[in-house]
């Protein structure tokens, strides 16, 4: 994320929430009037299945921003919620309309960052398309740079690459166990 986009952005904020854990922020098919940066906390942008089934399309930590596919269009196309207690402010899509005249290096910093996020995006319907659980991992850890993060954010490691809590703790476990074998890292990551 581009410091200089998250100045210009804060910059122009008009509003500041606060949310708490499990709060949302706004609900698939509300109107557009904001693109928000995170400040604290965790934001997810997550959308339900016709039974219930959650997919997280994104985790918006601090310094992230929050609904800026939404900037060109009409109507959220996701939930909102906070995954902890969190901060965002909000900039107006008013202000922003206004910054596209005025500031062309604005609007080319969207535009990088919004490009960035096609690729991330691409990257995680490929591991959506994957069928065992190793194989998302696998890729996750790949587009992540090889870490995983916190043990007690592993559950929504485990909503974001559509699998049930328990089947990646064990896929976990499991290659915890042949860690311990001569084969390496790689084989750790690849699984025994």
């Amino acid at each position: 994320m581009s410091s200089r986009l998250i100045a210009l952005l804060l910059e122009m904020g008009d509003s500041e929430h606060r949310l708490a854990a499990g709060e949302s922020l706004f609900r698939a098919g509300d109107s557009v009037f904001r693109m928000f940066i995170v400040t604290e906390g965790m934001v997810s942008l997550v959308r339900y299945g016709e039974t219930g089934r959650r997919l997280v399309l994104q985790r918006a930590a601090a310094g992230s921003l929050l609904a800026e596919a939404s900037y060109f269009g009409t109507e959220y196309h996701c939930d909102a919620v906070a995954c902890e207690p969190s901060s965002v402010i909000g900039v107006s899509t008013r202000k922003l309309k206004a910054a596209e005249e005025r500031m062309p290096d604005f609007m080319r910093e969207l535009a990088a960052h919004l490009a960035r996020d096609v690729q991330r995006m691409r990257a995680y319907a490929e591991i959506l398309a994957l069928k065992t659980v190793a194989q998302k991992l696998d890729a996750w850890l790949l587009a992540s740079g090889e870490r995983l993060p916190a043990k007690g954010m592993w559950g929504g490691l485990a909503a974001q690459i559509n699998v049930a809590p328990e089947a990646l703790y064990r896929e976990l476990a499991r290659r915890r166990r042949c860690a311990g074998r001569p084969a390496g890292r790689e084989r750790f990551r690849e699984g025994c």
